[in-house]
């Protein structure tokens, strides 16, 4: 079993920033890559951010240059950077671990709204 929990999100104004946290815990054997996702309301879920085991990262287009994903080994996390926030990224955001075995585990999710 492995248990994800998403922290961080929040109301934010355009060209703010937030931090979002997935935080790990279970058994966690060798994982492919770490991944956000967001969904936003009447849209599809879409991909935002990888992290792969090896410490490669990717990023959606509409989020270059503006998100960063990191993780912290010790403390089981990933984190996602999120600057300079546009009406557009608000969406709920969630964290998914894909293990080597072909195993998902999702977290809940986190709002993010971002509006003056």
């Amino acid at each position: 079993q492995v248990q994800l929990v998403e922290s961080g999100g929040g109301l934010v104004q355009p060209g703010g920033s937030l931090r979002l946290s997935c935080t790990a815990s279970g058994s966690l054997f060798i994982i492919n890559s770490v991944n956000w996702y967001r969904q936003a309301p009447g849209s599809e879920r879409e991909l935002v951010a990888r992290i792969t085991r090896t410490g490669w990262t990717n990023y959606a287009d509409s989020v270059k240059g503006r998100f960063t994903i990191s993780r912290d080994n010790a403390k089981k996390t990933v984190y996602l950077q999120m600057n300079s926030l546009k009406s557009e990224d608000t969406a709920v955001y969630i964290c998914n671990i894909q293990m080597s075995d072909g195993m998902d585990y999702w977290g809940k999710g986190t709002l993010v709204t971002v509006s003056s």
